[in-house]
């Protein structure tokens, strides 16, 4: 069978670059070795950014009202209460520009739930129990070799492939990206979802000095379960903690005041290394690379899931545009050139957020390990990039230029911005002048608090274009795949 883009992993990357491509009309095919979705709690924290993605794909309500807000932290030594303390900034709400101002807390299994149904939704599917074990490509297309769940073997082709295949990727193996890397803490860790009884859901528990290393006891929302996290201080870094049930329990009846009947079921148990790698290259070819086939992270920060998704949603518009509206194959460049630094840049938070451990001292209030501006990923932009053209001067400090995330704004008839931005179009934002007739899948609005300009929005919500010449926007839109037929402006 031949499809557009054959999608190698079904998990948040992957389901997000389905959502986007089946929106767009474009063929996709979503394959995932497993048998099916990811079953634990991982990645919890949604940054405020990633929230507006998943807005713009159409499951915030189900988002928001399958998860909560992060619970405070509260120490226990010795069988007592300690300090109590927010690991994130809290903002307080009212600011027009971010509509979602904190990170929102939804285990991983669940948001990779209410994308799937998204997915099914717009008429596309995830197809479980499928590996892919070899592929080749020319200058017309991928040609992927996959294995089904009855050992058959079957071939795909496709015009792109991308690898979202996790940090062992059998993708970028294949086509020979070496990544960098380096072990962020070398002692052993355990991540697992359990049922505990004789515990709050208000808090987040955590015991700094417990006897073998630090332990996490985080409620997750919507669930009467935990997620649990410890350290083994004296590990052997090449050597997994022990994941079985009876070894889960006997951890916490030794670092908590727990005993071990306290652990009535353990759902899904992970034991790694917590380290940080960086590809050398985000694409080969016709093969790209996006989450964590292309980046790993430490957990602290809640960083890696949030740049996979966002690693979806930029190369999904490209490829959209590509495929569906005649744009020049060069668009596709844009990706790795935008995504590559911004991994690199949030490797470094993750990275120094895990290391920086005075937070967790009993007596502490977090100060050093307490996510904020850094971690909402609301402030990463693309200026100087190949797709941000500013030509305004003189602007002052706090001006959105060209690469700038488009802030929310109130419209003159009391709409909000981020309702006209919704789906896979571009949007003319004309602030402090009239708009210009516009071609067709384009949509205009003149709003206020912009400065002063014509702002062309990109379908994943960053400013490509900034001037102050109605005349700029006829070669910017046929750069990216957009007609030039003048239309009445909406």
């Amino acid at each position: 069978m031949h499809t557009e883009v054959l999608i190698v992993g079904a998990g948040p990357t992957g389901l997000t670059l389905a959502c986007d491509l089946a929106r767009r009309g474009v063929s996709a095919l979503l394959v995932d070795r497993a048998t099916g979705l990811f079953p634990g709690s991982r990645g919890k924290g949604l940054q405020p950014r990633t929230l507006e993605v998943l807005d713009d794909l159409g499951v915030i309500d189900a988002v928001l009202a399958a998860g909560g807000r992060y619970p405070r932290m509260q120490s226990w030594a010795d069988g007592e209460r300690g300090a109590r303390w927010d690991l994130i900034e809290r903002r307080e709400p009212g600011d027009p520009s971010v509509p979602y101002p904190e990170v929102w807390m939804l285990p991983q299994w669940r948001t990779q739930e209410i994308l799937h149904t998204r997915l099914r939704e717009l008429g596309g599917e995830a197809v479980f129990g499928t590996a892919l074990t070899d592929l080749t490509q020319d200058d017309d297309g991928v040609t992927a070799r996959l294995t089904g769940p009855d050992g058959a073997p079957r071939t795909v082709t496709a015009d792109y492939l991308v690898a979202a295949d996790g940090g062992r990727s059998t993708v970028r193996r294949a086509v020979g990206i070496p990544m960098a890397g380096e072990t962020v803490d070398p002692r052993p860790a355990l991540v697992a979802d359990v049922r505990i009884s004789g515990l709050d859901h208000d808090d987040w528990h955590i015991w700094p000095t417990a006897p073998g290393g630090v332990l996490l006891l985080c409620p997750l929302p919507g669930t009467p379960g935990f997620q649990l996290f410890a350290l083994f201080d004296d590990g052997d870094p090449d050597t997994a903690p022990d994941t079985s049930v009876d070894a889960i329990r006997r951890l916490v009846a030794d670092r908590t005041h727990l005993p071990e009947a306290a652990v009535t079921e353990v759902r899904w148990a992970s034991g790694f290394r917590p380290r940080a790698a960086l590809a050398y290259r985000f694409r080969q070819g016709r093969v790209f690379l996006a989450g964590d086939a292309a980046h790993i992270h430490s957990p602290a920060g809640g960083q890696g899931l949030n740049t996979s998704v966002q690693d979806a949603y930029n190369l999904g518009w490209k490829l959209g545009q590509v495929l569906g509206h005649g744009a020049a194959p060069a668009l596709l460049d844009s990706y790795e050139a935008e995504r590559l630094p911004v991994a690199s840049d949030v490797l470094e938070i993750s990275t120094s957020l895990h290391r920086a451990r005075s937070g967790a001292d009993s007596d502490g209030d977090g100060q050093q390990v307490r996510r904020g501006e850094r971690t909402e990923q609301l402030g990463l932009a693309y200026r100087g990039g190949p797709l941000s053209i500013e030509r305004r001067s003189g602007l002052p400090e706090d001006a959105v230029r060209a690469g700038d995330r488009a802030p929310d704004a109130e419209l003159p008839n009391g709409d909000r911005l981020f309702d006209v931005l919704r789906g896979p179009h571009f949007t003319l934002v004309a602030a402090g002048c009239e708009p210009p007739a516009v071609p067709a899948g384009v949509r205009s609005r003149r709003v206020d608090g912009y400065g002063r300009g014509l702002f062309l929005i990109r379908p994943d919500g960053y400013v490509g274009l900034a001037t102050e010449d109605a005349a700029d926007l006829a070669g910017y839109l046929r750069s990216v795949g957009v007609g030039t037929a003048a239309v009445a402006a909406r």
